[in-house]
């Protein structure tokens, strides 16, 4: 397992999987391990993944400040392994809540970032976010489904202020597109391989300055990719594309029946997606 060590002195560690041209990969939760990325549905046959364990997660180290839990702290780690790696300038994935992590990343480094491809992720750092009421929204498209009933209950609840572990399981099927085996043994996974104190300080008060990072990451060189799942309530299809529109040359890709593990739902349209995407002319 190779390791690098961050510029406060932890011990960070990554995975490698796959073959071809690197490709930086962020894992969301927020603070959750990169295993839950896998191999990304196949993308792993076409560049090689470089899957980093976020700082107190998976095989890295837990800092001994835990204020640098805060997202853009974490900055300095992306760089730090872009570094390591030897490279002038990268390819950069986040999932989910690393998109602000990657966002703040290229309003940071600019000239190091080649291309972004934020897959149905998030972009407080550009001061959107997603509400109550999207997140309704997008649970009402699975109606038919035999578990809606029951999800949407503990929905309900978990929003009045439920922390019972019962109505975070109950819930879990509105975040795939199909509630099969996969997508069960994927949920079963998540508290395991999640850093809770972490998470609840990643989007800490003064983690975010949108004005700023909107300014540096507009004028940056780098493409990028939104990939929005069709089910997804965070973020919805239309907020997806409002964060494209802050971006100049972005492009918005809505995957069909996808929640927000797209990989998962349809592996084949997520990685023809993306691999299009990075073999674009630069």
């Amino acid at each position: 397992m190779p390791t690098f060590t961050a510029p406060d002195g932890t011990t960070l560690a990554y995975h490698v999987v796959g073959e071809g041209e690197p490709l930086l990969c962020l894992a969301g939760g927020p603070m959750r391990a990169s295993a839950y990325l896998g191999d990304l549905g196949g993308l792993a046959r076409h560049r090689r993944l470089y899957l980093l364990d976020p700082r107190g997660t998976g095989d890295s180290a837990v800092p001994a400040d835990p204020a640098t839990y805060r997202c853009d702290r974490q900055v300095g780690d992306v760089e730090a392994l872009r570094a390591h790696l030897g490279l002038d300038r990268v390819d950069l994935l986040a999932h989910s809540a690393a998109g602000d992590l990657a966002l703040l990343h290229a309003a940071a480094h600019p000239h190091r970032v080649r291309t972004l491809t934020l897959v149905t992720a998030r972009a407080r750092a550009l001061g959107v976010d997603f509400t109550l009421e999207h997140r309704r929204e997008a649970a009402a498209l699975r109606r038919a489904e035999p578990w809606f009933e029951k999800a949407y209950e503990a929905f309900e609840r978990i929003w009045a202020g439920s922390v019972a572990d019962a109505d975070w399981d109950a819930v879990a099927p509105f975040f795939y597109g199909r509630w099969d085996a996969t997508a069960r043994a994927h949920a079963a996974a998540e508290v395991g391989q999640t850093n809770e104190e972490a998470g609840d300080l990643y989007a800490s008060a003064g983690a975010f300055q949108p004005v700023e990072a909107r300014a540096a990451v507009a004028p940056s060189a780098g493409r990028v990719l939104l990939l929005a799942g069709e089910l997804d309530g965070g973020p919805l299809p239309r907020v997806a594309a409002g964060v494209a529109e802050l971006i100049p040359g972005a492009h918005l890709v809505v995957q069909p029946g996808a929640g927000h593990f797209p990989w998962l739902d349809d592996p084949r349209f997520f990685t023809e997606t993306v691999v299009a995407f990075l073999g674009q002319q630069r």
